[in-house]
């Protein structure tokens, strides 16, 4: 049976869901996103990447500054979905729209709940070490993040992961999880699983000051920054007064002292092993490999960086 749905979301991660939705035997009534914001410095007016999908698809799209007016709210019960999905849509649904939809608000979430709720749980995921992450979709309650399971799946985390390539995959992952939960709920299979609160954790926004790069870290630590700060906001280093972001790296069993240069190839000591830079960027300048920008840029073996 075809469901009328509303989709909410704003970020590029959202879209394969969105996708997925579109060519399915349901409906897409309408697609909400945030408004377009400022970007490069303030000197442009860029839409979301759901907001210029939907549009190219020629759906209904709304971008209200704030979703908590009567006439969103009209607005929801005059559509009558029979269920809403949400994928990172950045804003908490008020409590009075949740009883607008006939088989709820439904989240797909970048975690395993309870761990990392909240604004950055990829990031935070990869940062942290975990060895694992992956998908939640769960029924949406009032409290952020905290409604009752309806499906996880997991995927392992290793040292070659960063949170672009991993977003494209739990992105993916949750767009086909999504269509099964909804025949779930049709065929009223779903179950729901309460989340053990005692064992939340927050995924704080990632601050473009957490990218500093700390040589007194372990290798695997700062692996992990390097990764979880790709593509934004970058994680970063200073050398004679310019910031230089590092893009790709990884661990090379050498010792040395702390934040030293230990050959000519840009491989950095830190608290144990060492880290080989592969691809860099210049303050001011493009992303290159290390070979490339060591052509025109010297930081020599013996030297030190901040």
């Amino acid at each position: 049976m075809q469901q009328k749905i509303v989709f909410m979301g704003t970020p590029e991660f959202s879209i394969p869901t969105l996708e997925a939705l579109i060519t399915s035997k349901h409906k897409v009534l309408t697609v909400y996103s945030q408004p377009a914001k400022k970007a490069n410095r303030g000197q442009k007016i860029i839409s979301s990447s759901v907001e210029t999908y939907a549009r190219n698809k020629s759906l209904n799209v709304r971008t209200p500054i704030n979703l908590n007016t009567d006439d969103e709210y009209n607005f929801f019960k005059k559509i009558k979905p029979d269920i809403v999905i949400v994928v990172a849509y950045g804003n908490i649904i008020p409590k009075r729209f949740l009883n607008l939809a006939k088989n709820g608000f439904i989240n797909l979430h970048a975690s395993l709940l309870p761990k990392w709720r909240g604004a950055a749980p990829i990031q935070r995921s990869i940062m942290n070490l975990d060895n694992e992450t992956g998908v939640s979709i769960m029924k949406i309650e009032e409290e952020l993040d905290a409604g009752p399971i309806i499906h996880q799946d997991k995927i392992k985390i290793n040292e070659k992961i960063n949170t672009l390539n991993l977003s494209k995959v739990l992105s993916q992952i949750g767009a086909k999880s999504i269509l099964e939960t909804i025949d779930k709920i049709q065929s009223g299979k779903v179950k729901l699983q309460e989340q053990n609160h005692s064992q939340a954790t927050y995924a704080k926004k990632i601050l473009k000051s957490e990218g500093k790069i700390l040589w007194d870290q372990t290798a695997r630590k700062i692996l992990a920054k390097i990764n979880g700060m790709n593509p934004k906001p970058g994680a970063w280093f200073e050398y004679k007064t310019r910031r230089y972001k590092v893009w790709e790296a990884e661990i090379i069993n050498e010792s040395g002292d702390i934040g030293k240069a230990l050959n000519n190839e840009l491989t950095i000591a830190c608290s144990d092993k060492a880290i080989k830079i592969l691809k860099i960027q210049k303050e001011g300048k493009e992303k290159q490999d290390t070979y490339q920008f060591l052509l025109g840029n010297k930081i020599n073996k013996g030297e030190y960086i901040k």
